[in-house]
């Protein structure tokens, strides 16, 4: 069974929606009321021979690469992370690389003001890794980015390049759009999610959550190494942000945008009708142009 299709299943059982509930399910991370603060909490795994491979990635790398992946969905979300729990279940790994492991988490902690406050050690039944982490935050009430809150006749804006993540080494090495995110917020966006399962998949996620039709410029999209299109909607593991603005908004925004990492414009929100994916022209977007999603061992 594919990711989506087991989701769809699962998320009825969770409604997660009133109460001290302001997002649940469906955002790159949930937002809770508590007392006068808004916190961010978001889970993600790290899954040898899945996520890295586990004998060419030095174990720092990969743990580090599990607290990224985490802080991209804050960033994401508009908000700011604080505190992780990290659960580590190994076998066949020896303690040293799981002290390595560890450490690589702790020294990106420390690059991005997070405290690792716990978590919990286990076995595998067989040989591999798995390892997860919790990460807690929060958000200004008026930085907050939702993926249902695209509008029609929004401009559809990427950051850095897409595609050949793997190949590169990005999918390892990447920096979390926290800052960029931050600028973003509020000020330009209120609708906003990170791509780490492609373009295609994640873009038809937030056409669904929004209820719209988004337009690619497929010739627009800025490539990583020379990457083909179908390299850039599919590969996933980018941890850019997928975000969009008001079309008053657009020209402004790439006036006064502050950073060196790329800024594009790759599209249109329009308003729903029927396809949630198509080309600048109107064509569905499908067929080679599915993204990545994860297959359940069920």
């Amino acid at each position: 069974m594919q990711e989506c299709e087991l989701l769809k299943r699962l998320r009825p059982l969770f409604p997660g929606n009133g109460g001290d509930i302001v997002a649940g399910i469906g955002d790159d991370a949930a937002i809770v009321k508590f007392g006068n603060r808004l916190l961010l909490a978001a889970v993600d795994q790290l899954i040898g021979g899945i996520h890295y491979l586990q004998l060419a990635t030095p174990a720092a790398v990969a743990g580090a690469k599990l607290l990224k992946r985490n802080l991209s969905d804050i960033a994401a979300m508009g908000g700011k992370p604080d505190w992780a729990l990290l659960t580590i279940a190994a076998n066949a790994v020896t303690e040293e690389w799981i002290f390595e492991f560890h450490r690589g988490v702790a020294e990106c902690a420390e690059e991005w003001g997070v405290g690792v406050i716990g978590g919990d050690t286990g076995s595998l039944p067989a040989p591999g890794m798995v390892a997860t982490l919790t990460i807690l935050g929060e958000v200004e009430p008026d930085k907050i980015a939702l993926r249902k809150n695209a509008h029609p006749g929004e401009k559809v804006f990427v950051t850095g390049e897409l595609g050949r993540s793997f190949p590169t080494e990005h999918h390892l090495n990447f920096t979390p759009r926290l800052r960029e995110a931050d600028f973003l917020a509020g000020r330009y966006t209120g609708c906003m999610m990170d791509i780490s399962d492609g373009l295609a998949l994640d873009a038809v996620r937030l056409a669904e959550a929004s209820g719209v039709q988004i337009a690619l410029d497929l010739q627009s999209l800025p490539p990583r190494d020379g990457a083909t299109i179908a390299e850039m909607m599919n590969d996933g593991e980018d941890y850019e942000l997928l975000f969009t603005v008001p079309a008053d908004k657009a020209e402004r925004l790439k006036e006064e945008w502050p950073f060196e990492i790329k800024l594009s414009e790759i599209g249109e929100i329009r308003p729903a009708s029927g396809e949630l994916l198509v080309d600048i022209a109107g064509k569905r977007l499908g067929g080679e142009y599915n993204g990545y999603q994860h297959t359940a061992a069920l």
